[in-house]
């Protein structure tokens, strides 16, 4: 085990609320809060909802990943690692490279893309209804005749599909360095 000096309790309390927090945090967001909204809000507010929230959470995600990696990095230099520290080094960096990706390029252009189709979906009479079954057909003909409707649509689900992917990696890595820690409570 490479450690430079033992962390203090207090180093390891705070290590252990910061990623419980963030795996917390995108149980919640990824996988309750937009089940919960789709089913219980418009389209568009929902939408809303997203183009608020995501922002908040991507950064707070990369603030939550870039202290675990600082802290994990200061009690395990790189030349005192062995390989097992070394992958979860690796786990470590994974969700602050994920939640950047999202924070600074795929969250803003899937947003901009968004902003546009609901201009667009409003001027049609789309996006009030509550979730998609009884207008997916509605959807469908808007984006086979408006050109613009089709480029903004492909562009919003290829930035949220990839938005997703990230956000899915990170939560992988924070959640075997969870149960990393978990397994191994004497030492971070």
């Amino acid at each position: 085990m490479g450690t430079e000096g033992d962390p203090t309790d207090l180093i390891k309390v705070l290590h252990l609320l910061v990623i419980s927090f963030t795996w917390g945090m995108q149980v919640w967001v990824s996988f309750i809060a937009g089940f919960v909204l789709i089913s219980q809000v418009s389209m568009h507010t929902f939408g809303l909802v997203q183009m608020k929230l995501f922002p908040f959470y991507f950064y707070c995600l990369l603030s939550g990943n870039a202290i675990n990696l600082a802290i994990y990095a200061v009690y395990h230099p790189r030349e005192l690692l062995d390989w097992h520290e070394g992958i979860q080094m690796t786990l470590f960096f994974v969700p602050v490279i994920m939640a950047g990706l999202n924070a600074q390029w795929f969250g803003p252009s899937a947003t901009e893309s968004l902003v546009v189709m609901r201009q667009i979906e409003q001027e049609h009479g789309l996006g009030a209804e509550v979730g998609m079954g009884s207008t997916r057909e509605g959807y469908t003909k808007l984006h086979e005749k408006d050109p613009k409707y089709k480029e903004h649509r492909t562009i919003f689900y290829r930035f949220h599909g990839l938005s997703n992917l990230c956000n899915l990696f990170g939560f992988i890595s924070t959640t075997v360095n969870l149960v990393y820690l978990a397994l191994h409570l004497g030492t971070i």
